[in-house]
């Protein structure tokens, strides 16, 4: 399993100060999946002058690199998570009511990749969300 700074020094991406910001957040809320904002938010407590754009920038570059994952949640917006090992399934359960993204650990998908690898078609990734409502929801409901 390679590391995060191995996959950065691999591909050559050179982390500016404010870069290594943005990547600093993202390992402090390992396992937290956060918006472009929610980075934001983080990174101005450590450096105040940091842009939105810069966010952007260097999260689409962290994710084209497999450092972090992005996966596209209610209403098209994308959050990101660090990524950890090179597994490639992820599954998400996501509350109608809170929000709150929880990961599923099992991947059951594996017999359905097997069958569609047979038939000739490459998998190199799949993503499976449930949408419901966490516990705390549904006891309200």
């Amino acid at each position: 399993m390679k590391t995060v700074y191995q996959k950065i020094d691999q591909n050559e991406y050179r982390l500016t100060p404010q870069r290594a910001v943005v990547l600093q957040v993202m390992i402090e809320n390992q396992g937290k999946h956060l918006s472009a904002e929610d980075v934001l938010q983080e990174a101005r407590k450590k450096a105040p002058n940091i842009g939105i754009a810069t966010v952007y920038r260097t999260l689409e570059k962290l994710a084209s690199i497999n450092v972090l994952y992005k996966t596209v949640f209610e209403g098209g917006r994308y959050r990101y998570e660090l990524s950890i090992g090179d597994e490639h399934q992820h599954h998400h359960l996501i509350c109608l009511n809170c929000g709150a993204i929880t990961e599923v650990e099992d991947d059951l998908l594996h017999i359905l990749e097997d069958r569609l690898e047979k038939s000739g078609f490459h998998v190199v990734d799949h993503e499976l969300k449930f949408y419901g409502y966490c516990p705390k929801c549904n006891v309200h409901k």
